[in-house]
């Protein structure tokens, strides 16, 4: 039998074809190495040559897999509110209950003749809706500015103190041809009843009320914001008004009548309610209420 190979070649022969071996491995490691480091630097995806999708060579020793990177957007990826107009209708206003002849005066809402304005409800300490209202309006304009909204209020200490009437509120947004229009309330319910709801508009075509075109619209805005402000506070819808929905359609409110653009009302939580009360005199949940607020009409305006 005859064998061939280095495990049965001659000693001299084996040294002899060990030598070629090792210098051909010798040159085979300094282009392997460089390789690596082109890919690296250049050819691996993810890297600044592009030559793959971003994020997909993420480390795993980071603890992250290309799919956990996948469900994190980049900042340039995140569209901008730029061009949107939110309008805020802080409720009532601080002056009101020194102005009672001038809300007392009655205005067409389309369906009927209501007041002008009215004073608002308080806690049983005396904190008052006006006072909230205009904080969260101030907290959630802030948010939208970042996001590059353009946001109006429809009164914000620049005008007579008292007022608008509840007509030129509604004014004030369709005249910006607001993207999304909100008018902040607390309510002035008995103890014991808690929680938030947001206040469609209901179909009207009345007298100068015609709500057809944004009912729908309106809808959408209403249930986006009771959804995110329900996660971001930890409020509970209403549990006296809505069927815990945290949704009410109503078509006695002004603001909403005559409203041309997507508006919701919100009924931040029970002034009266000595629990609810706890969280509407507390800064840092009417951030949280600014924020669920707002996250909501961001979710509207991008669709």
């Amino acid at each position: 039998m005859s064998y061939t190979g280095p495990e049965f070649d001659p000693p001299q022969q084996r040294r002899s074809r060990r030598a070629p071996l090792a210098v051909g491995l010798a040159a085979l490691v300094p282009g392997a190495l460089l390789g690596w480091v082109v890919y690296e630097g250049v050819g691996k995806p993810g890297g600044s040559g592009g030559g793959g999708q971003a994020g997909a060579a993420t480390p795993r020793s980071a603890g992250v897999t290309p799919s956990d990177d996948a469900k994190v957007p980049s900042p340039s990826a995140v569209p901008s509110l730029k061009g949107k107009v939110v309008v805020i209708d802080p409720g009532h206003n601080p002056g009101n209950f020194q102005h009672t002849s001038e809300i007392n005066q009655k205005v067409n809402i389309g369906t009927n003749w209501k007041e002008c304005d009215t004073t608002g409800t308080s806690t049983n300490a005396g904190y008052s809706e006006a006072r909230f209202t205009l904080d969260v309006a101030h907290r959630l304009r802030a948010l939208l500015e970042k996001q590059g909204a353009t946001v109006r209020l429809t009164h914000d200490g620049d005008r007579p103190a008292w007022g608008p009437c509840v007509t030129k509120r509604a004014e004030i947004g369709n005249d910006a041809h607001a993207d999304a229009a909100i008018s902040i309330h607390a309510d002035g319910a008995p103890e014991g009843d808690r929680g938030f709801h947001v206040i469609l508009p209901a179909s009207v075509h009345s007298g100068a009320a015609d709500t057809r075109p944004i009912v729908a619209s309106s809808r959408t805005l209403g249930e986006r914001i009771e959804s995110d402000f329900a996660k971001v506070t930890g409020s509970a819808p209403s549990n006296y008004v809505g069927n815990g929905t945290g949704l009410d359609v109503r078509k006695d409110l002004g603001g909403l009548n005559l409203s041309t653009v997507p508006k919701v009302f919100i009924e931040c939580g029970n002034m009266r309610d000595s629990k609810d009360a706890a969280l509407l005199t507390s800064g840092a949940w009417r951030q949280k209420a600014a924020q669920g607020i707002s996250e909501g009409i961001v979710s509207f305006l991008r669709g």
